[in-house]
């Protein structure tokens, strides 16, 4: 079962009920759509189900879940807020000595977030987000510039992710920053006032794959800011759907995690089941063929080979990538704020 199915599933459940009820003895806080047993294999097999599972939208919603005292053993944050989550008391710190294939993890990323000399993200998965668009109805040489969000002619035909992180990684390349690492406020100012701008011609803001790839289905939505998920299940459905990295201006990437949260619920023995059976390459191999994303085992990606990610969109690219790392917080607690005020018309 491909990522779009799968997703459409776990939207469904959303809708129905809060959580998904499978394994009491491990209760993980998710994105919905990371349900999917084809993730952690190894888990099942030793447990005989799936963990239970409760979704959230984007991260503040999960953050202000956890703060007023949700009780859940591991959660999905992606490498931006991970900082806010430990500075809040969120967090516990990973015991490397209970991960199988601690040596085989992307050091990079698992070493971004290391307090007093403890790790605390188990790097999970990756990808890119970029302009993505019905390439059956929509010219190539439209989609050469960001700035198409701009265009009124595909007013009322285009989508942003309803994730402040990704609206403003799209803003700031927009705007002529890639490193948002060194965005002042003015820089902010600029890339908040060219949202507003791009806001008037938004069909709506995609909530999940799921939303988008339904969204672009039916050809309400022609041209979007999107994960790399999108072109890779939506053409494997037939649907001529493509991603511009190459834009002139520059795409993005991203990286996202599993955490230890504090004061879990539930015995720690299945927490680090899951998260070695998130390691295993069969997890890796999942990922990106069915789902279109990278993986934190370095070890496994590699066996994968350079094809391969070319052809998923994990690439190499010639222009500017605004990586979303760690930021400042002040910067990003201003970026939420205005986004909310964009998305109502303010």
């Amino acid at each position: 079962m491909n990522h779009f199915r799968a997703v459409i599933a776990g939207t469904a459940a959303v809708l129905a009920v809060p959580a998904l009820a499978a394994d009491d003895g491990l209760i993980v806080l998710d994105w919905s759509g990371y349900e999917d047993p084809g993730f952690f294999p190894a888990y099942v097999e030793k447990h005989g189900d799936n963990p239970t599972f409760s979704f959230f939208g984007e991260e503040e919603e999960a953050f202000h879940k956890l703060r007023s005292g949700f009780g859940a053993d591991i959660s999905h944050p992606c490498s931006q807020s991970v900082s806010k989550w430990y500075d809040a008391g969120l967090l516990e710190p990973i015991d490397p000595s209970r991960i199988d294939r601690w040596d085989e993890i992307n050091s990079t990323m698992k070493e971004a977030f290391v307090y007093d000399g403890q790790f605390y993200l188990l790097p999970a998965d990756w990808g890119s987000t970029a302009v993505t668009y019905r390439a059956d109805l929509v010219d190539e040489a439209d989609v050469q510039s960001l700035n198409v969000f701009l265009n009124p002619e595909f007013a009322g035909r285009m989508s942003i992710a309803d994730n402040v992180d990704d609206a403003y990684a799209l803003a700031f390349l927009a705007t002529g920053l890639s490193d948002w690492t060194e965005a002042t406020v003015e820089d902010l100012e600029k890339a908040s006032a060219w949202l507003r701008q791009a806001h008037q011609n938004m069909r709506t803001y995609w909530a999940d794959g799921a939303e988008l790839a339904q969204l672009m289905s039916s050809g309400e939505v022609l041209v979007s800011w999107a994960w790399n998920e999108t072109p890779t299940t939506m053409s494997a459905d037939g649907v001529d759907v493509r991603a511009n990295r190459e834009t002139v201006e520059g795409s993005s990437t991203w990286f996202c995690g599993y955490v230890d949260l504090a004061d879990g619920p539930n015995d720690s023995d299945k927490v680090y089941d899951f998260f070695n059976a998130w390691m295993d390459p069969r997890s890796t191999e999942y990922i990106v063929y069915e789902w279109g994303y990278g993986h934190g085992n370095q070890t496994a990606m590699d066996a994968l080979g350079p094809d391969v990610l070319d052809e998923v969109g994990l690439g190499s690219v010639s222009v500017p990538v605004l990586h979303q790392t760690p930021m400042s917080h002040v910067i990003r607690e201003a970026m939420i704020k205005e986004f909310e005020l964009i998305k109502a018309g303010f």
